[in-house]
């Protein structure tokens, strides 16, 4: 098991933990209903994917 040789001071740490960021849901607007959805999937509000219907709604 891999055990630290020293302490890692404070600045380092926080240093290190600040890259820890949440990044934004990227949304596309759907072609048909211009309501936002997740890119490469089928929109959740109209139930169409790539110009046709794969979900009923």
């Amino acid at each position: 098991m891999a055990v630290p040789k020293r302490k890692m001071s404070r600045s380092n740490t926080r240093s290190r933990r600040a890259n820890w960021k949440a990044t934004v849901v990227a949304t596309v607007a759907c072609p048909q209903c211009k309501s936002p959805k997740l890119p490469h999937a089928a929109c959740s509000v109209c139930g169409t994917y790539n110009g046709r219907q794969v979900i009923e709604v």
